[in-house]
């Protein structure tokens, strides 16, 4: 019978292998480990992605149960002490730079623009426990990180993702990511900065977010609207001169607002600085916001990255990383079959059949018979 490799290898195909290598090189990741290399770092963490596992000794259990078929991918398993001073003190830089070289790879290779793109910026709060309180403690009885990720809804990918204690504001996370020259940027109140907004503005971005209750607008232009529609007004105006009494305004060009009434009947206040597009357009913009919520719902859910294997910030940033270069994976690895549409039911497949040994365009399709039996091997019966 001809050899079969495992699911699990055929997802972990999609990994570019030598630019990883690069960049264990590039961050001296294997000086002074012993038998357990990054390679074999990787492989681990993201067998506990795919499988589901949920602690050092499942993940221990697993890889030992699947030793022959971790041969088949030039990996080895590990004891759980070993996995555990592994995330403690391997540079969580490698794996969040194989994800940025991952994100970069899948750009090239669908030929779009991040100019033209459409991207939304948002955090969300992972709790810790409670022996993570010495980087991440944000209340008297509470820890916690925080993932801050700009998210491609047309593409369906995060391009970047920064991790914080979880005291850290959106918005001073916000100001150290890189600005896409050019592009759609929709955020909500997180990120209410006018100096942020300003240099978004200077780079030729576009902004859609909204206002808070509170701010007055100077308004220099009235537009009509449709009557009976969604969209309530249409105004252009000035923001005030400063955002606090210790902070001037840099956001003096004039802006949009556009009040919309919610489906659910209330009424948002949704700031641009598009002057000419339609107002409904701005408004689906802001639709499109949640979709950045159900992404990181798909996450945390299936990729199970609600409970974490290591309390230090190293591991916890590790942890989140190869979370999300799985989520990638998943998606390169579906799109090289065509029998199951749903991310979620193609994820639920690959966690079903990870160490089957059988190809992932054969998901769904039952495993071949066993070859008859011969005279010889019935006579043994």
């Amino acid at each position: 019978m001809p050899h079969l490799n495992s699911v699990f290898h055929g997802v972990l195909q999609h990994l570019p292998w030598g630019e990883f290598e690069a960049l264990v090189e590039r961050h001296a990741a294997d000086h002074g480990q012993r038998g357990f290399d990054s390679k074999d770092h990787l492989v681990a963490m993201l067998f506990a992605q795919f499988a589901g596992a949920m602690s050092l000794r499942e993940i221990e259990t697993g890889l030992h149960s699947h030793v022959a078929q971790l041969y088949h991918l030039g990996a080895r398993p590990a004891a759980r002490s070993t996995l555990a001073d592994a995330n403690r003190y391997r540079p969580s830089a490698l794996f969040s730079d194989l994800f940025t070289l991952m994100v970069g790879r899948l750009q090239r290779s669908q030929r779009r623009s991040l100019a033209e793109a459409t991207l939304l910026v948002d955090a969300s709060v992972l709790p810790l426990p409670a022996r993570s309180a010495g980087w991440a403690r944000f209340s008297a009885v509470a820890c916690g990180a925080k993932m801050h990720v700009v998210y491609d809804p047309d593409a369906d990918q995060p391009i970047y993702c920064a991790v914080t204690a979880a005291h850290v504001n959106d918005i001073t996370a916000a100001q150290s990511m890189p600005i896409q020259a050019g592009a759609t940027y929709v955020f909500d109140l997180g990120y209410y900065d006018y100096r942020w907004w300003a240099a978004l503005h200077q780079a030729g971005c576009r902004i859609v977010t909204r206002f808070k209750s509170n701010t007055p607008l100077a308004v220099i232009e009235q537009r009509e609207v449709a009557t009976g529609g969604g969209i309530l007004s249409d105004r252009v105006g000035l923001l005030p001169g400063r955002q606090s009494h210790s902070r001037r305004n840099t956001m003096r060009e004039p802006v949009r607002e556009i009040r919309v009434r919610h489906a659910g009947g209330k009424v948002l206040r949704i700031l641009s600085n598009d002057l000419d597009a339609p107002a409904q357009e701005i408004a689906d913009l802001y639709k499109q916001r949640w979709a950045i919520e159900l992404f990181f719902r798909w996450v945390k859910q299936t990729l199970r990255i609600k409970r974490f294997l290591g309390s230090t910030d190293n591991a916890v940033r590790i942890q989140i990383a190869v979370a999300l270069i799985a989520f990638l994976l998943l998606r390169l690895a579906q799109a090289t079959q065509k029998a199951v549409a749903s991310p979620l039911a193609f994820a639920r497949l690959v966690r079903s059949n990870l160490m089957h040994r059988r190809s992932v365009a054969a998901l769904l399709r039952p495993p071949d018979p066993p070859p008859p039996l011969n005279l010889a091997q019935l006579a043994l019966l």
